[in-house]
């Protein structure tokens, strides 16, 4: 039995939120625009991921919550509105210094997803680590390819690690799995389609180098991306 929680509370922590979003947030950007858009998801894990954990991390030595996974529903929903916050700068902020349109979509529909998952903590305690797993597994998976989706195994696993460790019910660990995964799939096909209408449009105009570039790191890694294999 000792073991066995051992080990769930190692893939807890190897498989927290922080370390989901900071590796697609670097993956995203790059897919986007390269080695100078893995910047850019650089500066995007700051506002999604490093300074939550941070903010977490103040909480715990000021003896506001007892650890990382912040079991109390009052203390949650504070964490996800300072996450909230952050992920809104940070959106302002590349928006403003001119990131990749897919890295600046995805924060935006980051952002409503934290917005959700806060109402849905209000009446309930779901697993906020799942659906942020869940979420990181399936954007990259319709980005990159179906290499991907082996990785969802890692969900698996981490949603077995909140059980044993009476942190989350099986019901509230599939809740969370599920809406993360919706909510990627939901991105993704929005950027798609913003991609696609953004490609056509610019087929009709006569744009300058800067504005070209631009498209560029808006339209083709989506496109090349929704492609059949």
């Amino acid at each position: 039995m000792g073991d066995r929680q051992a080990w769930a509370r190692h893939c807890s922590y190897w498989l927290e939120p922080k370390n989901w979003l900071i590796v697609t947030m670097v993956l995203i950007g790059w897919h986007a625009d390269g080695v100078a858009g893995a910047g850019w998801g650089l500066l995007a894990a700051l506002f999604t991921a490093v300074l939550p954990s941070l903010f977490i991390a103040y909480g715990i030595r000021r003896g506001r919550w007892s650890d990382r996974n912040v079991g109390a529903r009052r203390p949650r929903l504070a964490v996800l509105a300072f996450s909230a916050a952050s992920v809104a700068a940070g959106l302002i902020l590349l928006t403003a210094g001119g990131a990749p349109g897919l890295l600046t979509g995805y924060l935006a529909f980051m952002l409503a997803s934290v917005a959700l998952l806060a109402a849905v903590t209000t009446m309930w305690k779901i697993s906020i680590h799942c659906a942020v797993a869940s979420g990181s597994v399936v954007i990259l998976a319709l980005s990159f390819g179906p290499l991907i989706w082996p990785a969802y195994a890692l969900v698996v696993l981490l949603g077995w690690s909140r059980v044993a460790l009476q942190d989350h019910t099986v019901a509230q660990v599939i809740a969370g799995s599920v809406l993360g995964a919706a909510s990627a799939a939901v991105a993704y096909a929005v950027l798609v389609w913003l991609a696609s209408a953004s490609a056509g449009a610019g087929a009709t105009i006569r744009a300058d180098r800067t504005t070209a570039s631009g498209h560029r790191a808006w339209t083709v890694p989506m496109i090349r991306s929704a492609r059949p294999a």
